[in-house]
């Protein structure tokens, strides 16, 4: 049976949330408003949601706050859209380094805002369109480095956990299944984030930052993500899949 999509939209503009609940409801979506950060939580208490819908630029606790709260608890792998009343390359660059899995400006059209969260939705539920990922084992095992396939994250030659955003976690995985091939940025921002890219998007570049400073790789020496010019990116390491780990 076909479950209906939850869609969390935190706005501080009671117009903009009643319209997009109006909108995203005759789609077939359920949807929950909350105009702060303290609604938010509220409604979270519930249970999590498919997607939330995050304004960046909100009075007391703003989207950016709120979006790095959610990537460091026991939310952090529910997808975050992001939306913006400014068009600053830096307003969406800063998103994307918090966390969000996209992003959007105001004013625009809420037919594309559905079509964001079908396409983010689809991202976070489905294989990478066009790559045939290897049968998933519990643990895939990579240098210094094991990630669980199941929790979504990885673990240290110590043990220790370190959390992944949904984002980060589908970087990883489209590496790991593909290690010692060359990515194009092109290829690596369709496979994560379903869109292609224009002139100057530089969230591919972003997202692989991040994954580095999980992994404490660096650009300069990396153990793991190399850095190709003109190319795009390639997974150097060895990567072996334990079967029947916990």
């Amino acid at each position: 049976m076909e479950t209906t999509d939850h869609v969390l939209i935190v706005d501080d503009d009671r117009g903009i949330r009643e319209l997009l609940a109006t909108y995203l409801e005759k789609n077939g979506m359920r949807v929950s408003l909350a105009a702060n950060g303290r609604q938010m939580r509220t409604v979270l208490e519930q249970g999590a949601p498919d997607l939330i819908v995050l304004d960046l630029m909100m009075p007391g606790e703003d989207g950016l706050v709120l979006c790095r709260e959610l990537r460091a608890g026991k939310f952090r792998a529910v997808p975050v859209l992001m939306l913006t009343a400014r068009s600053e390359e830096t307003d969406r660059i800063v998103g994307l380094e918090m966390g969000a899995d996209d992003y959007l400006s105001k004013p625009f059209a809420v037919r594309e805002l559905l079509a964001r969260i079908r396409s983010v939705l689809r991202r976070a539920r489905m294989l990478p369109p066009g790559m045939q990922v290897t049968e998933t084992a519990p643990m895939i095992a990579f240098g210094d480095w094991r990630l669980d396939t199941t929790a979504r994250h990885l673990l240290d030659a110590e043990g220790t956990m370190v959390a992944l955003s949904g984002a980060e976690y589908r970087l990883l995985r489209v590496f790991l299944d593909h290690p010692q091939r060359v990515l194009t940025r092109d290829q690596l921002l369709n496979l994560t984030q379903g869109r292609q890219a224009d002139a100057f998007d530089r969230s591919i570049d972003l997202l692989v930052s991040r994954l580095r400073q999980r992994l404490q790789d660096t650009a300069r020496e990396p153990r793991y993500i190399k850095t190709l010019r003109s190319e795009g990116y390639v997974f150097s390491a060895a990567v072996t899949m334990i079967e029947g780990s916990p």
